[in-house]
């Protein structure tokens, strides 16, 4: 019997004994949050009909679960290379951030934008905003479009998803002109 009550006294002293600082706890709860999963070296290639359209990479992709609000943000910058028929690359992409909403449909990169096709097209701007339902991007900040002939400068652009029928609005800069016109 006394044995069993120095045990249960020892056990007591060692459980009132423990003290956890309480900024020590949130940051390991922190580093454990399951709703969000960090991935490096990130490759998401999109396919239709067996074909690959679009190649995602980047160094860290954070994938948030959030059953209200899924997205996945690329922290670290992200390359977007778009293929053709031929599954050769019409064009790329890079910017410093990126975050796709999945409920939404919607992905937002944001910092040194810089989209350029093979035909030697360059659109720069600080955010594009991609919408997958309405299949456009479009952005309501300033923009520079490069051509081999033409530079030319706006606030706002808006184009279908492959970049073609683009429209700048509140257009300035140097366009070229045939004579003959």
């Amino acid at each position: 019997m006394r044995r069993l009550l120095v045990l249960v006294t020892l056990l007591g002293i060692g459980i009132l004994g423990c003290e956890n600082d309480l900024a020590e706890v949130e940051a390991l709860k922190a580093r454990l949050d399951v709703k969000v999963e960090r991935v490096e070296e990130v490759e998401i290639l999109y396919s239709d009909s067996a074909q690959v359209k679009v190649r995602i990479t980047g160094p860290v992709m954070l994938n948030n679960l959030d059953r209200t609000e899924p997205y996945q943000e690329f922290v670290e910058g992200v390359l977007v290379e778009f293929f053709g028929p031929e599954e050769t690359i019409t064009s790329t992409m890079v910017a410093k951030y990126a975050i796709r909403y999945d409920r939404r449909g919607e992905v937002i990169v944001r910092d040194s934008v810089v989209w350029e096709s093979v035909e030697n097209q360059k659109l720069e701007t600080e955010e594009l905003i991609w919408r997958e339902k309405d299949e456009e991007v479009f952005t309501k900040k300033f923009a520079k479009i490069t051509t081999a002939r033409e530079i030319i400068y706006g606030h706002g652009f808006r184009a279908d998803q492959n970049f073609s029928n683009a429209k700048i609005q509140q257009v300035e800069g140097i366009i070229a002109v045939d004579e003959g016109q």
